[in-house]
């Protein structure tokens, strides 16, 4: 009976460092304000307001015919009723808002387009089969089927309205947002009368923004980055688990986990965010290194209902991991610690490390997590080393109490996945192991002799610290 053929591997992306943010914002609440100031900047508000709001008007109304020209002609126009500093600022703004709806109408279309694929391949396949990695089974049962058939319907004609929209150039926005909107259009729904309404969208809405640019700096070289060692950092839904590894990819020392809360408001998570990143940051420092490892994580295509199912729980558990906020977080954060960030590719590490540096590190007090053992696997990584670590050494005796390889090997050694004995000048494959092409052995060699007792000696290299 043949063995099923394993699933190949896919190719592992090189590490890079990552660039640093090109921009710094700021935005905070205007506070104890005395009544002529409310006055004042209400005013204000309401005519730079209906400047901003006729500006994107004209911006979406022109959708892809826009160039250089119609934007100095809408400056111009700002300009006759504000100012020229103004007139910038305003159709700046404007630009980004576009900018942003277009990328989200992509993303939302790429979304889609996912979706429509999975559930068509699962309507394709008898009910009731399984899937396997690769992708989702069947359905469980008729009325599945038939609810996920009415599914595909509506997606696709969500779709082919998306699309109609992304190639006339048409994008659906409205400043303040489409909550306000809505409620502005059922006022009688929302048990509110206009003036209700007004005081909503004018109540608490004095902010202050403060944004510049930042020169650009070169980031360091990833061989310096990793002249010191590093810190792989493992992300989850509720913490951060670090480990620091040497230059030659040892782990250091005892694994560290920094826990965060990211139920609440969004104010509450962002502080837990940051307080975490905080301690992370403190923590390399008083290490010595010069760069952390982390994942470079994108998650979009894993909390889709197609693709997962009724997997709701899996579903939740990567939403709650916040990879968006923690990349411009930590970027920002570590550039002002001196530290870089070298993202690696994220395939295999959890399964990886928990296959081969989980069970050797645990110790009776200490307990190493599937976390801890895959943020040595993104170090390792992230210093150019491979994952995996050598077998046991060739026993003395018969018995089990040899234990693991306490020596790593280099990347480019031959056969360091597994024991190989030393070459003698009779060794069966002495010559494909030295690269000689003359014969290794006399031909009044004994044929029941197949090797001679050598004096070579197993090399011990640096030593496993995990203490």
């Amino acid at each position: 009976m043949t063995e099923p053929k394993k699933k190949p591997l896919r190719t592992i992306d090189a590490p890079f460092v990552a660039l640093g943010l090109s921009g710094v914002s700021i935005r905070d609440r205007l506070k104890g304000l005395t009544a002529e100031d409310e006055n004042v900047l209400r005013l204000v508000g309401e005519h730079l307001g209906s400047l901003a709001s006729r500006d994107l008007k004209v911006r979406c109304a022109a959708g892809l015919d826009h160039c250089t020209d119609t934007w100095a002609g809408r400056k111009r126009d700002l300009t006759a009723e504000s100012s020229s500093r103004w007139a910038g600022s305003i159709t700046k703004a404007t630009h980004d808002q576009w900018a942003l709806a277009r990328r989200g109408q992509a993303a939302h279309l790429a979304s889609l387009d996912a979706g429509i694929r999975t559930v068509r391949h699962r309507l394709s396949l008898p009910l009731g089969e399984k899937g396997d990695r690769k992708g989702s089974g069947g359905y469980r049962s008729r009325h599945e089927w038939f609810v996920k058939s009415r599914r595909l319907a509506a997606l696709e004609q969500r779709h082919a309205a998306v699309l109609a929209d992304r190639e006339a150039g048409r994008v659906r926005v409205v400043r303040g947002g489409r909550k306000h909107l809505n409620t502005r259009h059922n006022l009688a729904a929302a048990n509110l009368t206009e003036a209700d309404w007004r005081q909503r969208w004018e109540a608490s809405r004095w902010y202050l923004d403060a944004a510049w640019t930042r020169p650009v700096v070169q980031t360091i070289p990833l061989d310096t980055a990793r002249a010191n060692g590093m810190v792989g950092v493992d992300t989850n839904a509720d913490h951060f688990a670090a480990y620091r590894l040497d230059s030659h990819g040892n782990p250091v020392g005892k694994p560290h986990r920094f826990f965060y809360d990211l139920s609440g408001t969004a104010r509450h998570r962002d502080a837990q965010v940051r307080h975490a990143i905080t301690r992370l940051l403190h923590r390399t420092t008083r290490c010595g290194v010069a760069a952390i490892g982390l994942e470079n994580l994108d998650f979009t295509d894993e909390k889709t209902r197609e693709k997962h199912g009724r997997k709701r729980k899996f579903r939740q558990l990567v939403s709650g991991i916040p990879t968006g906020n923690l990349k411009a977080r930590l970027v920002s954060m570590a550039a002002e610690h001196g530290l870089a960030v070298v993202a690696v590719d994220p395939a295999y590490t959890s399964m990886w490390g928990a296959q081969h540096w989980q069970k050797p590190l645990a110790t009776p007090r200490r307990t190493i997590t599937r976390h801890d053992a895959a943020s040595i696997a993104i170090g390792r990584r992230a210093l150019g080393h491979p994952i995996r670590r050598r077998t046991a050494p060739p026993p003395h005796h018969r018995s089990d109490d040899a234990g693991h390889r306490t020596a790593q090997a280099g990347p480019g050694d031959r056969g360091r996945e597994e024991t190989r004995r030393p070459v003698t000048d009779r060794a069966h494959d002495a010559r494909s192991r030295t690269g000689t092409t003359s014969r290794t052995r006399a031909t009044s060699a004994s044929t029941t002799v197949r090797d001679a007792r050598s004096a070579g000696q197993w090399v011990q290299h640096s030593l496993l610290t995990t203490d």
